[in-house]
């Protein structure tokens, strides 16, 4: 992946893919585009930082087991920055 993240496929079946994702203090995961609806499950509490395309930064509160939702097309670098310990979810991809 990148200089201080990486991602773990923990299961893929044809309809659903889950990833268990760390991002270290200072690294990244690079800009990539969702092709698929997907659920991000935090397994920390801390902020990570989504960087859009086009520069704009924002800072996301992320809370132990607070879930949330996104739509296919998204677009972004997710960011650990100044972070003392890894950002640290479950990104659960719906396939079919």
């Amino acid at each position: 992946m990148s200089a201080g993240a990486h991602g773990e496929v923990q299961s893929e079946d044809g309809r659903f893919r889950v990833t268990r994702w760390t991002i270290d203090p200072g690294g990244a995961i690079p800009m990539h585009r969702h092709e698929h609806d997907y659920v991000v499950v935090p397994l920390v509490d801390g902020t990570m930082h989504v960087v859009t395309p086009d520069g704009a930064a924002t800072a996301a509160q992320l809370r132990v087991g607070q879930s949330y939702t996104r739509t296919a097309g998204v677009e972004h670098q997710v960011e650990n920055r100044g972070s003392s310990e890894p950002v640290v979810f479950v990104e659960v991809e719906r396939l079919s």
